[in-house]
């Protein structure tokens, strides 16, 4: 992991200093930053390959800076936050983020989450974005990876974040049946220790969203092994 820029926003002086110095004695390039609303400049203004980012901060918190982000960026972006209730951890990832670590963590399982999503990021090619004009599609959906959007015919189709994700990897992987292991994997990340449910749960949300929607079957169950798009 040399090399990587990594901006750590995080207001207590203490914890900042502790990831700036395992996570540098990892070969990684650090900036550390306290203020909410400077870090969100910083974002959008420099060049970061991960952000790994506190909730509770001065002027702007964490959920706003990562929502604003989104309308311009897709840095990875790790939510570091000492608040464990369930609603946080789902807001976190509904704006955006790529993932939700709670405090007290270990770094070892700080580092595999940044290597998932930094891996997630390079599949999409440099900087996050996708080559220009790249177009994923099944019969009248088409998304656009370069700007983050889906429609269906002429309708846009509003998607949060773990949503896109989820259909992403299913157009990518077209015509191929996908365990929920895999999808686990390579959605949520390996070391997802959350309800393997979760697959159902986004793949219903996605149905509800298109097949109920248009009127169309996009995704398929094959039933005890997973799910698949298909023209």
């Amino acid at each position: 992991m040399k090399d990587y820029r990594v901006l750590i926003v995080e207001d207590e002086r203490r914890i900042a200093r502790f990831l700036q110095m395992e996570l540098e004695h990892e070969g990684m390039l650090i900036s550390v930053e306290d203020n909410g609303r400077r870090a969100y400049e910083r974002i959008v203004q420099e060049d970061y390959d991960i952000v790994l980012l506190d909730v509770m901060l001065p002027e702007m918190d964490g959920f706003t800076v990562c929502q604003k982000v989104r309308e311009l960026s897709q840095v990875p972006i790790i939510m570091l936050t000492a608040r464990d209730d369930i609603a946080d951890r789902v807001q976190g990832l509904d704006i955006g983020a790529d993932d939700y670590l709670t405090k007290p963590f270990a770094v070892p399982e700080l580092l595999a989450r940044m290597r998932v999503a930094l891996r997630r990021r390079e599949a999409n090619g440099d900087g996050g974005e996708d080559l220009q004009g790249e177009q994923l599609s099944v019969r009248n959906l088409v998304m656009y990876p370069a700007r983050h959007e889906v429609r269906v015919g002429d309708e846009a189709v509003e998607l949060t974040k773990k949503e896109y994700d989820l259909l992403e990897y299913l157009l990518r992987n077209k015509r191929r049946v996908l365990t929920r292991d895999q999808i686990l994997s390579n959605v949520w990340g390996y070391d997802y220790m959350g309800d393997t449910n979760v697959v159902d749960v986004y793949i219903r949300y996605l149905r509800q969203k298109l097949d109920d929607r248009f009127g169309e079957k996009y995704i398929y169950t094959m039933r005890g092994v997973g799910y698949g798009v298909k023209d």
